[in-house]
C-alpha cells in the first residue's frame, strides 16, 4: 500500500496506474485488491470548486434598499395583473418548458436506473420437467431464489456512474429553473414590446389628427389664395407620414401578439384583465444585485455549468476504476426434488455459488485514452464553468448600467417634451397669425413627435433592463 500512497497527485499516479496494472504479475495483482479494498481507496479526484473569475462588487453598486432578487418570485416583480395572467398561461402550456420540465423526469429515471446497480438482483425461479424412457417415467421439480452477475464496487466505479448520474439530475433540475425564468423574462419582455407598440399607436393616431387639422387649414387658407402650394403639400406630407407610422405600429402590435400566442402556447386569450398604464413607475418591482459571490449559489445556469463539472470529474473515477479487476458474484439457493410435496424437505437443498474475476491485461489502449478523455472533459466543464460566471457577472453589470441611466433619462424626456409642446404651440400660433412660415410649425411639430417616441422607447428599455437584471440575477430561486 505504501506503493500505492506515494502517488498522490493525478497525474503520476494515473500514469503508475496504467503501468502497473500493464505489466504486474497475478500475484501483485492479488496483493493489490487485498490493500485497496481494505484500504477503501477512493478513485473519484477530490472535488474543488474552481476561482470565481470576476471583481468583488458589480459597477454602480444598484439599489441598496431595494429587494433581493433571490426572495422575490415573478408574481412580487411584476405589477400588472394582465401580464401575470399571461405568465401563468406560459408557464402552463409553453411547449419549450414542458420539454424542459420532462428532461428533469427523464434524468431523474436515469439516475434511478444507475443507482439500481449498486444493489443486488434478486430473482426467484421453478421448474419442473418429467422424462424416461419408454417403459419408466420421472419426474423433477425446482425451485431457487439467486442473484446474478453482481459487481463486488470495491474501487467505486459503480458509485462513479452512480455520481455522475445524480449530477446530471441535479444539472437538468437548475436547466429547468434557467428555463422557467427565462420564459418568464422573455414573456414579460415581449408584452412590454406589446404596450410599446399600443402607446406608440395612440400617439401617431393624436399625431394623424392634428396634422389632418392643419392640412385642412392650409387647403382652406391656399383655396383663398393667402398660402402657398409648398405650405399646402408640406401639410398633405405630414398627413401621409402620420398614416405611415400609424400601419407600422399596428403591425408591430399584431407581430408582438403573434410572439406572445406562441409564448402562451394558445390563441390570445378574451377574458384578460385590464392593462395598467405605461408610465406608471411599477411596473416591475426594483431588486437588489447583492455580491457577485452571492450570484454563484443562485443562478440557475450557474449551477447547472457547476453540476456538469461535478459529474465529468465522476466519471474520471470511472475511468480510474476501468484499469482495476471486475469482480462480480453468481449465487443461488433452492431447492430440487423428484416429488412436489418432498420440494422443500429435508435433503433437498441446493446452492450455488461463483464468483469472476476479470482482469484488464490488454485492451489496446482503450482504458488509458477514456480517462484521458474524461480528464479533458473535466477540463472543458472547468472553463464552462468559470465563462458561465463571467457571463452572468457581465449581464447583471449591463442590467444595473442600463436600469440606473433609463431612469434618469426618463425624466430629462419629460423636459424635453415640455419644451418641444411649448415651442409648437408657439410656432402654430405665430403661423396662424400670419407671422411666419409653416416650415416652423413642421419642424416643431416632427421634434415634438420625436421627443414623444423617444419616451416611449426609454420607458421600454428601463422596463426591460429591469426584467433582465431580475433574469441575470437568477430572480426567484428560493
Amino acid at each position: 500500500m505504501n506503493r500505492i500512497a506515494a502517488h498522490t497527485s493525478d497525474a503520476p499516479r494515473d500514469a503508475w496506474l496504467v503501468s502497473f496494472m500493464a505489466g504486474t504479475p497475478f500475484r501483485h495483482l492479488a496483493v493489490l485488491c487485498a490493500a485497496l479494498a481494505a484500504s477503501s481507496c477512493a478513485v473519484v479526484p477530490t472535488y474543488e470548486r474552481p476561482a470565481t473569475p470576476v471583481a468583488a462588487e458589480y459597477p454602480g453598486g444598484g439599489q441598496a434598499n431595494a429587494g433581493n432578487a433571490a426572495d422575490l418570485g415573478w408574481e412580487s416583480v411584476f405589477t400588472d395583473d394582465r401580464l401575470k395572467q399571461l405568465v401563468r398561461l406560459a408557464l402552463t402550456n409553453n411547449a419549450d418548458y414542458q420539454v424542459a420540465v420532462m428532461n428533469v423526469e427523464q434524468s431523474r429515471a436515469q439516475y434511478r436506473i444507475t443507482r439500481s446497480a449498486s444493489f443486488p438482483s434478486v430473482s426467484a425461479g421453478g421448474g419442473y420437467s418429467r422424462s424416461g424412457s419408454l417403459s419408466t417415467a420421472s419426474d423433477s421439480w425446482s425451485a431457487s431464489l439467486g442473484t446474478t452477475s453482481y459487481e463486488l464496487d470495491l474501487w467505486g466505479r459503480v458509485r462513479s456512474l452512480n455520481q455522475q448520474a445524480l449530477e446530471k439530475y441535479f444539472s437538468t433540475t437548475a436547466a429547468q429553473r434557467s428555463a422557467k425564468i427565462s420564459l418568464v423574462a422573455e414573456t414579460a419582455t415581449e408584452y412590454f414590446v406589446l404596450r410599446q407598440a399600443e402607446e406608440q399607436i395612440t400617439l401617431a393616431a393624436e399625431t394623424l389628427k392634428a396634422v389632418e387639422e392643419s392640412y385642412a387649414l392650409n387647403k382652406a387658407v391656399f383655396e383663398a389664395g393667402a398660402a402657398s402650394e409648398l405650405d399646402l403639400r408640406t401639410a398633405e406630407g405630414q398627413v401621409q407620414t402620420a398614416k405611415i407610422n400609424l400601419r407600422t405600429y399596428e403591425r408591430n402590435r399584431a407581430q408582438a401578439v403573434n410572439s406572445l400566442v406562441l409564448l402562451i402556447g394558445q390563441s390570445w386569450p378574451t377574458n384578460l384583465p385590464a392593462v395598467s398604464p405605461f408610465s406608471a413607475s411599477n411596473l416591475v418591482a426594483e431588486v437588489s444585485p447583492g455580491l457577485p459571490s452571492e450570484l454563484v449559489q443562485r443562478r440557475p445556469d450557474i449551477l447547472e455549468a457547476e453540476h456538469d463539472l461535478k459529474a465529468a470529474n465522476a466519471n474520471i473515477g470511472a475511468a480510474r476504476a476501468a484499469f482495476f479487476p471486475t469482480i462480480s458474484l453468481t449465487a443461488s439457493v433452492g431447492s430440487t426434488s423428484a416429488q412436489l410435496a418432498k420440494l422443500f424437505g429435508s435433503g433437498t437443498g441446493v446452492w450455488s455459488f461463483a464468483p469472476q474475476i476479470t482482469l484488464p491485461i490488454f485492451t489496446g489502449g482503450q482504458n488509458s485514452a477514456d480517462l484521458d478523455a474524461a480528464k479533458v472533459r473535466q477540463r472543458i466543464e472547468v472553463i464552462n464553468y468559470q465563462k458561465t460566471i463571467e457571463t452572468a457577472f457581465r449581464e447583471v453589470a449591463d442590467a444595473l448600467v442600463a436600469a440606473t441611466s433609463y431612469a434618469s433619462q426618463i425624466e430629462e424626456e419629460l423636459k424635453l417634451i415640455s419644451a418641444q409642446r411649448r415651442r409648437y404651440e408657439l410656432a402654430d400660433l405665430r403661423y396662424r397669425q400670419g407671422e411666419d412660415s409653416y416650415l416652423n410649425v413642421l419642424s416643431a411639430q416632427q421634434d415634438l413627435y420625436n421627443a414623444q417616441q423617444d419616451l416611449l422607447q426609454a420607458r421600454f428599455r428601463k422596463l426591460s433592463s429591469q426584467i433582465s437584471l431580475y433574469k441575470a440575477l437568477g430572480g426567484g430561486w428560493k
